[in-house]
Formats: structure tokens, sequence, C-alpha cells
């Protein structure tokens, strides 16, 4: 990736520019995977960059991606300023590698619109197997983030404290957040996106955290069967509803891309050591949600010897996944973060 220039170059090709379908397909596939990993909570996508040799690429091109480079892009492709260039186009897209992005983000929001069909399907279907899953990956992901980091200083203590009960307090909010509107959608979708640049930390745990990973996948998988049916002469109506959810969470989430991502970054780079410890201890204060989720209205789950063989079988297998896609990675390294 070249480092770029206030406004893109001029001397880039479009076809000069785009890569080889194998490069496009591989990428591809690695975005499959890390959205696979990123639409359940407790398992990063970022681990799975790592894993892919991915990652110091994709943390490269995310901090590319700028406020200025992104107008500049748009703007080449009207007629606003100059008349429309793909060639400039494609020059901005060099700065910020986004190709490589732009397969990536294909194969990622695949992967999580199949994904979160399955889990909107399992949450009505088998919602103790399903959370018990959930609980196990966040619970063997915690243990694995616990294991890569040290928590011995006063500054590491106090971030780890606030982390665990902030996400422990938030966790037992979910049904009073689940009506939070709109601006909470924004702010989830900000904070999600944050995850992307984290190993071992998941974006769908925040929105677990936050109350809003059920509720997203129903929204999701609404829109794009609303969209089926508007194609096949059925009312906007649905559409729009659900589409505004929608736009908004992928709103907040460009936003967190310029905001949330980079406020993470400068908090790394200023205190490495208490930014993970805080981080890491927001996975251990989530283990409350899966089971919060099963108490509340929507499920109201009763406890009992069959209830829970079935939710601790469930979480083992959730566990075991993590801890063998944590065998294959040797470790996560946190120091490369």
């Amino acid at each position: 990736m070249t480092t770029a220039p206030d406004r893109a170059r001029e001397d880039v090709r479009l076809r000069e520019s785009v890569p080889p379908l194998r490069a496009w397909a591989k990428t591809f596939v690695v975005g499959l995977f890390m959205g696979t990993a990123d639409g359940v909570p407790g398992v990063s996508g970022g681990t799975i960059a790592l894993i892919a040799g991915v990652y110091e690429r994709l943390v490269a091109a995310i901090t590319a991606v700028t406020p200025r480079r992104f107008f500049d892009g748009v703007l080449a492709l009207t007629p606003l300023d100059g008349g429309v260039s793909l060639d400039r186009a494609a020059a901005v897209l060099e700065e910020v590698d986004g190709w490589f992005l732009i397969a990536l983000l294909a194969g990622i929001a695949t992967a999580i619109v199949t994904v979160t069909g399955i889990v909107d399907w399992a949450s009505g279907a088998y919602p103790i197997l399903l959370f018990g899953v959930f609980f196990g990956l966040i619970g063997a992901s915690a243990v694995i983030l616990l294991r890569a980091i040290s928590i011995r200083e006063v500054d590491e203590i106090t971030a780890a404290v606030v982390g665990f009960v902030l996400a422990f307090a938030v966790s037992g909010q979910a049904a009073v957040l689940e009506g939070g509107g709109l601006p909470l959608i924004f702010v989830a979708g900000a904070v999600a996106i944050s995850a992307m640049i984290l190993p071992g930390i998941s974006g769908a745990l925040f929105l677990v955290i936050l109350g809003q990973y059920d509720y997203m996948s129903e929204q999701l998988h609404a829109f794009l069967d609303a969209l089926v049916a508007l194609a096949r002469g059925d009312a906007v109506g649905p559409v729009v509803d659900h589409g505004t959810v929608v736009v908004t969470f992928v709103l907040g989430g460009l936003v967190g891309l310029f905001t949330v991502a980079r406020a993470v970054r400068r908090a790394l780079e200023y205190n490495r050591s208490a930014t993970l410890a805080f981080l890491v201890a927001l996975v251990v204060g989530a283990l409350r949600a899966p089971v919060v989720t099963l108490n509340g209205e929507e499920y109201a789950v009763v406890w009992n010897a069959a209830t829970i063989q079935a939710f601790a079988g469930a979480a083992l297998v959730g566990a075991a996944v993590v801890f063998a896609l944590e065998w294959y990675a040797v470790d996560i390294d946190l120091d490369s973060v």
C-alpha cells in the first residue's frame, strides 16, 4: 500500500489497480471466516485475521480511511469536482487498500447475513442451546484473553474492575436497552465496529452487552425479506421501517470507524496494559448477558435439571470451538494490536 498525499494521485488507472480474481477470491474467503466469527459473541474476527495473516494489513487499511479520502472518492464518482473520474476513484482506493477492504467486507457481510439467519431461527427454536453456546464462547474467550495479559498494577486493576462492573451492569439491563430506539442502534454500530481491530474481542459481544444482538438479527433479515417482497410487488413500508434500523446501524459503524476504533488505538498507545485489562474485563462481565436474556420476558426459561444440563452441554460445545481455534492459532498475540 502506498503512502498517500492529501489528494488522490492522478496517475492511477482503474484497470491497472484491480487485483487478479484469485486475490479477490482469497480475500473474500478470509472475510467469510471473519464474518462467521464476528457473527457470534465471544469469537473475534480479529483472531481470524491474525490466523490468516491479514491482521496488520487490515489495521493499516482501516486507519488509512479518513473522512477526506472518503469524500474524495465520492466526489470522483460525481460531476461536482471536474467530472466523473473512475481513475481518480481508483487512486483513492489504492491509498486505503480499498480493493482489499471491498473483498474482505463482502465476505464478512455474506457470512454475517448467513450466521445471523441461523441465530434468528435458533433463538426461536432452541434458545437454551443457542445462549448456552454463546456462554461457552464468551467464557472460553475470557479465559484465553486473561492468560494473554497481566493485571498487577493499580491502573490495570482499576481498569479491569471498571470494565467488569460496566459490562455486568449493562448486561443486566438488556430488556431496558432493547427499547433504546435508533440512538442506541447508532451507538451499537459505532461500538461494534471497534472490535475489528482487536483479536479476541467480538463485535457481536458488544451487541449482546447492549441488548441489541437478537434485535439486529431480526431487523436485518426482516429488511432482506421486505426487499424480496418489494421485488414481487408488495408495499414499500416494511422496507422503510426495517431499513431505517439497518441503515442507522451501518451509519453508526461508519462513524465508529472514524472515531471509536481510533480512540481505542490511541488508548492502547497511551496505556496498553490498562486498556487491555479494561477490554478483557468487559468480556468477563458479559458472561451475565446470555443468562439474563434467557431469564427475560421473551424466553422466561424455568431452570431445572434438564434446562441446566442442556445449557451446560451447549456451553461446553461453544468453549471447545474457541479452544480449538486458539490451539490452531497457537496464541492470541495482543502485543501485535
